[in-house]
């Protein structure tokens, strides 16, 4: 879009929306905020259609192992537990890689949010605390789960808990920050319960 040449350096992307990472390529390539803020759209309708050319069809190996038997569980609870993703990849992005690592029928449309709604990461708790439920989720029945400093950042800005997962670019003692840190998905489902437990 901006006929620039392959960018030198390394931004860091770990639990950062897609249009945060663009803005700091384009500022660092020397391209004008106010043209990065004419084009932002249009970033991000090409990003979109750049992802779904060139995503993998199966992205089953992709995802923390543990996963394809925690989300079963955790939805068989509807009264305990509700999904909901939280993430920096624009919507669209974001379902196409759900839907390819076989997992995207745990995710309701509609529910969530995404990196299209907001390029400050820390905005879209609340935002998916309010599509959860009218009025919005409660903070106290919302945990974030991720595996980036930025992941618990974004759940401190809303006043969540927060339990993070050492399977990503973060060991666990990078993520000591969370309420609670464990090294396997497999680990997750015994931390919820106890906190459902600690509010009953």
């Amino acid at each position: 879009m901006h006929g620039l040449p392959a960018l030198d350096g390394v931004v860091e992307a770990a639990g950062r929306t897609d249009l945060a990472i663009a803005r700091e390529l384009l500022t660092a390539a020397g391209v004008r905020t106010s043209r990065i803020e004419t084009e932002v759209r249009a970033v991000a309708e090409a990003t979109v259609e750049a992802f779904d050319r060139l995503c993998p069809r199966d992205l089953t190996g992709k995802l923390a192992p543990g996963i394809f038997n925690l989300l079963p569980k955790l939805a068989s609870r509807r009264g305990d537990f509700v999904l909901s993703l939280v993430t920096g990849n624009l919507e669209a992005v974001a379902r196409l890689k759900l839907e390819r690592a076989g997992v995207g029928g745990y995710f309701a449309e509609g529910q969530g949010a995404f990196g299209s709604d907001a390029e400050d990461r820390n905005q879209l708790v609340p935002i998916a605390r309010s599509r959860a439920a009218l009025p919005a989720w409660p903070r106290e029945r919302t945990v974030v789960i991720g595996d980036t400093p930025r992941d618990i950042a974004c759940a401190r800005a809303d006043g969540v808990r927060v339990v993070a997962v050492g399977t990503g670019p973060f060991g666990v003692e990078a993520l000591a920050d969370a309420d609670a840190v464990v090294d396997n998905a497999r680990a997750l489902l015994p931390v919820l319960e106890d906190w459902l437990s600690d509010r009953s």
